[in-house]
Order: C-alpha cells, then structure tokens, then sequence
C-alpha cells in the first residue's frame, strides 16, 4: 500500500480492499500483480464479462473488444478486470444451446456477485450470450451495460450475396429437391462467413443486439456495428468510460429499466423483422427485474407495427446493409411516435434523444414508416384448444396465403419420428396438411430446440411445394423463415393438449382472428388421453443441470426461466470471507 489510509468513497469492492486486517491484506495482495499502488484506494473495479471461446466462433473476437474496453476504464479512473464467463456457441453446443441459457445467466450473476466487482461491461454476441448476461446483470443489478460483438460481413459465393443461416436453410431445401446438386452446396460452405462476428442476417444474435440497444442496456448507435468495423472497438473504448460513469452516479438496471423499455424493444423488433427468439429472451429478462411482461405485450405494442428492415429472412439485405443504411437509429426515427419518450438507456438519457438527427441513407434497406417493407408484421400470439397460453407466428417471415388455413395434421412425436419418416415416400401427407411435431418443448426435448421450422418432405420439394403450416412446441432459427407456429404452450410433455392431436385431426390457423385450434369439440379433445409416443422422450433425468433444468423449468409463455431465477438476489453478499 501507499501508507495513506484506504479511501472507501462508498464502492462495493471497498467491503474486499478497504479493510487493514488480515481479510484485507489477503485481497489486495492477491490481486496487485502489476496493477497500480492506488487500484485498491477508491478506483472502482471494472468487471469485463466475457463469453469468449473458440467453440463460440461467433464470439471468438470479445477479446479484441476487452482490451478497448480496458483502456477505456483506466483512462476514466477505474481498474479493470477480466472475467471469463459461460460461453454458448450456437452451431456447436449439442442438443441446443438453449438448455444452458439459465445456466450460464445464473453462473454469470454469481461471480458478479461473489467477485469484488463496482460494474461490469458484458460482451455478447451469439444468440444465448447477450440474453444470458442481461439476465444475470438484471438480477445482480450492478451497474452495467452491454458491448455487442457485431455481425460478420457479407460473403459471396458465385456473385450472390450469402446470408447466415437463411441460405443454409434455402440450399438444404434445394439439394433435397433435387435441384442443386451436394458438390456445389459444399462449396458455398466456405463463402458463408467472411469475416468475424456472428450472423449477418435478421437472425437471433443480430436481433438480440439490437433489441437490447431498444431496451437501453447498449449505448445508442452501437448495435449492428460489423464486428471487423474500427468504430465497433472505438465504441468498446467509450463503454469502459461509460461503466465507470454508471458506478459513480449508481446507474443499475433497475434505475433505468421499466415497463416503457420493455415497450421500445418490442417496437424495435417489430420494425426490424426480428426473431422470434427474443420473445422467450425479454422475458426472461423482465422476470429478473420484476417487470411484468407478458407475451401477449408483443401482441398488443407489436403485431401492427410495420416492417421497415429489408433484411434476410423476411427480406433481401444484410446486416453491412441496414449498418450503412443509419443502423437502428434511422429505423426508430420513424417508429418514435411509437417509442415510450421517458424510457432511459445506460448514458442516463431517453432513448429517443437525438433521434431526429438520424439519417435513412438507403431507402432499399430501411423504408421510411409511409411506404414500409411490410404494414403489419410484429409476432402474433395466436390461442385456442391446441394453445391455451398462447403461440407465435412470425407473419413477415409467412406465405401469406397460408395465414388462414384449415388441413389435415400429420404429427410427429420427436425429432427423431420426424426424420424416421418425412422422406418415406409413402407417407401420407400433401401441401395442405398441416405438420405438428412435438416433445420439443423446454422440458420434452429438454431445452426447447429450433426445430419448429420443418424440412418440408422430399417429395412435395420435388412437386414444387416450399412451403406449409408447421406447428411445434419448439422454437425456430430467427435466420429461418416460413409459416411456422411455435412456441406452442403449454408443451406437449407438460401435459398440452399437442399431446392429444392424432394423425388427421383437423387443424384451424386464423392468424387475423388469433386463432389456433384442433377442430373438435372440448369434450371430445379433453377425454383424449395423451398420447404416450408424444411424452415418451421425456425421460426425467436423474442427474447435473438436466435434472435441475427438468425440475424447475418454466413454460415458454413465460419466458422458460427456471422458476427459482425469476426476481432479483441483489448484490450484497450475506457473509464474509475467511
């Protein structure tokens, strides 16, 4: 030490350095490594979460961004501090990144909480990580704010531009119709990403960025930055000042997020064309600050805001596009009659200060609010007998002729009955029917994968047929597109009534009158019993965070938090360490 005495100047981190025992001594020591005398005298410490790793590619560049952001800590006074977090690599982590969503969000709050830790910037990227770190950072409320990692530049194969996810999901389809052969779906492999960063299409990551950046947990301007662009680590350079502001005037999630916030990120995700995944992710972010949010807010502030954003799946731009377009900014120039004008961000200012000075430089990418891509195009909860709580459908990702439907179900009980047979050429199915695949639920598969947008069967692809009705308790790729009800609640192996639809069942979908429905009466659906084939993956674990994910997990109506989760803890620790 100096020899001064130990300045606490209010910090949390002051209850770990601020003491002259042993305790004290202990922490300081530990951590001076090269830091400088005065780390441990009233500069707050700055957390760096980080879900780095090379099985998150997406993620793969945080690294670069953290050493912005250190500097910009130490230049505005504070010491900062690495601090590896759980990382979810969409592509890679089997069976579905979602599984480990909770997991990673409460690992996340308790080293935030454990650690002697004054704020904390968080670096997402990946669909599950922003979500993951806005839950634990709403439930440990320390002041923080949200840096994203920026999707990857356009790649191009043959002169057409590739998007993300969007174009694996359109090639896989041509192959199996027979029309592109498999030696030239190999070779657009390599084109897919060019650079770092994640998705560049209207995918989850990307929507999930700028969603967050709605809500008021990234500085404006920020989300959508390429990850390659120079600005993203200039950006990443003001974050750190910024954590270190936030600890001095005590800005936490909870001083600036409110009902209204909520509001502005369902407007932004209608605008945009954004995934349907954000839905389950807000919340679950609402439920650990104790704001009541429901899905069918995203019905009644969304469903009828129009589409602006020409991007992939619902359009034909990219992420490079909408950036050089003005971003998310220009889209809510248009939209600000829309937005709640008291909602806060992280700089302490409301989110639609300044907007009048964005600027919609590309009318193809972003259409001013009077000719939209889209008029109504925000998710839809449809409901009825064969979803009590409530289902999605994403219309601007839709065939619209298929928006008012009635055909013939033909069900699948798993994932694996699903690819047993959709290809059987004897399977009795036409471009009417309806396809219900089920046990994909959060606790039926467990963890509620994306495979509610269904390979349609090799042998209507051949007839020409690219698209149908699908209905699963799943959720789908925000890069997927098509008429696809998800989310369906309660799931089939929570007892939903998707357990008792047979094969042939009549199937209702009336999106304008929020309609989903198995034509027959109550009395008849309600004596079925379920059928044992739709409960029959779900195997209670016996074990790990399986066991414990199974045990607790909620529905996705709410969210699918593990029920222990929801709400705050705080940041006090109650005992001290010895």
């Amino acid at each position: 030490m100096t020899g001064e005495p130990i300045q606490h100047r209010g910090l949390r981190s002051a209850q770990w350095y601020g003491e002259e025992d042993r305790n004290g001594y202990i922490h300081r020591a530990w951590m001076r490594r090269g830091v400088p005398n005065d780390a441990f005298t009233g500069r707050p410490q700055i957390a760096i979460a980080n879900t780095a790793s090379g099985f998150t590619p997406c993620n793969a560049h945080l690294g670069e961004l953290a050493a912005s952001v250190k500097n910009g800590v130490y230049e505005a006074g504070g010491i900062p501090v690495e601090l590896p977090v759980v990382s979810l690599g969409e592509t890679n982590v089997r069976p579905t990144a979602m599984l480990w969503r909770n997991m990673a969000a409460m690992a996340i709050e308790e080293m935030l909480r454990a650690n002697p830790i004054d704020g904390v910037v968080l670096l997402g990227g990946c669909d599950k990580t922003i979500p993951s770190l806005t839950m634990a950072a709403g439930s440990v409320d320390l002041p923080a704010l949200v840096v994203p990692g920026g999707p990857a530049l356009t790649g191009y194969f043959r002169g057409a531009a590739m998007g993300c996810g969007t174009d694996v999901w359109r090639l896989g389809e041509e192959v199996r119709a027979g029309t592109l052969s498999q030696e030239d779906f190999e070779a657009s492999e390599s084109a897919m990403l060019r650079s770092k960063g994640h998705c560049n299409t209207m995918g989850t990551a990307s929507t999930m960025a700028l969603v967050t950046e709605a809500l008021g947990f990234i500085p404006p301007g920020v989300a959508g930055t390429p990850a390659p662009d120079t600005r993203l680590l200039q950006a990443s350079h003001a974050a750190g000042r910024l954590a270190v502001d936030m600890v001095a005037q005590d800005r936490r999630p909870s001083t600036f997020l409110t009902k209204g916030s909520f509001h502005n990120a369902i407007v932004a995700l209608a605008a945009i064309g954004g995934s349907s995944n954000a839905v389950v992710h807000l919340l679950a972010v609402a439920g650990r600050l104790g704001i009541d949010l429901t899905i069918d807010d995203f019905d009644r502030i969304g469903a009828r805001v129009p589409l602006l954003v020409n991007l992939q799946p619902a359009g034909k731009h990219l992420m490079d596009d909408l950036f050089r377009a003005g971003g998310l900014r220009a889209v809510l120039r248009e939209v600000k009659d829309l937005l709640d004008p008291d909602a806060l961000t992280v700089e302490g200012r409301p989110l639609v200060e300044g907007l009048e000075n964005a600027t919609i430089w590309d009318t193809d990418v972003i259409s001013p609010i009077d000719a939209p891509v889209q008029e109504e195009a925000g998710l839809v909860v449809v409901r009825g007998n064969l979803a009590p709580d409530g289902a999605l459908v994403k219309p601007s990702a839709a065939s619209p002729n298929l928006l008012k439907h009635r055909g013939r179900a033909v069900v699948f009980d798993s994932i694996e009955d699903f690819h047993a047979r959709v290809d059987d050429p004897d399977l009795d199915i036409d471009a009417d029917s309806v396809m219900i695949l089920r046990g994909c639920g959060p606790k039926g598969y467990p963890g509620m994968p994306e495979v509610s947008n269904m390979p349609l069967p090799r042998k209507l692809l051949e007839q020409g047929v690219r698209d149908m009705v699908r209905i699963c308790d799943g959720r789908m790729s925000g890069t997927a597109y098509g008429t696809v009800v998800l989310h369906v609640s309660p799931e089939a192996a929570a007892g939903g009534s998707l357990a008792k639809v047979r094969t042939g069942d009549w199937i209702i979908l009336d999106v304008e009158n929020r309609q989903l429905s198995v034509d027959l009466p109550d009395e008849v659906l309600n004596s079925r019993e379920l059928a044992p084939a739709a409960v029959a993956g779900f195997a209670a674990p016996s074990r790990g965070w399986e066991k414990l994910y199974v045990d607790h997990v909620q529905q996705a109506h709410t969210g699918a938090d593990l029920d222990f989760l929801v709400g705050s803890s705080g940041s006090e620790v109650s005992r001290e360490s010895h």
